[in-house]
């Protein structure tokens, strides 16, 4: 059995909070076990390049990797939960920044 799609999310950050998207993709096997996953904050504004993804995390290549303006960099992987607390640091440290 291929792997499915659990979950395919978009959420639109208004303006006043900073707009841009948060995008959650992540893809289970037959057990439930977590094989793909895709996390971004995308915004056009911040960053035009990658497709407007300012952070993201994904393991859709070359193993697990963070995306930050433009730059990938590989991670340590040591679970799902542990990449969506990064991610979420992240994104969150971005709409703090002055």
């Amino acid at each position: 059995m291929a792997d499915q799609k659990r979950y395919d999310e978009t959420h639109k950050i208004s303006d006043k909070r900073g707009n841009g998207l948060l995008r959650r993709e992540i893809w289970v096997d037959a057990n439930g076990r977590i094989t793909r996953y895709n996390l971004a904050y995308i915004n056009h504004t911040l960053h035009r390049g990658d497709n407007g993804r300012v952070i993201g995390y994904d393991n859709a290549h070359d193993g697990h990797h963070r995306h930050s303006f433009g730059r990938v960099e590989p991670v340590a992987f040591v679970s799902f939960e542990d990449i969506e607390a990064r991610f979420e640091q992240d994104w969150t440290a971005l709409r703090k920044a002055p």
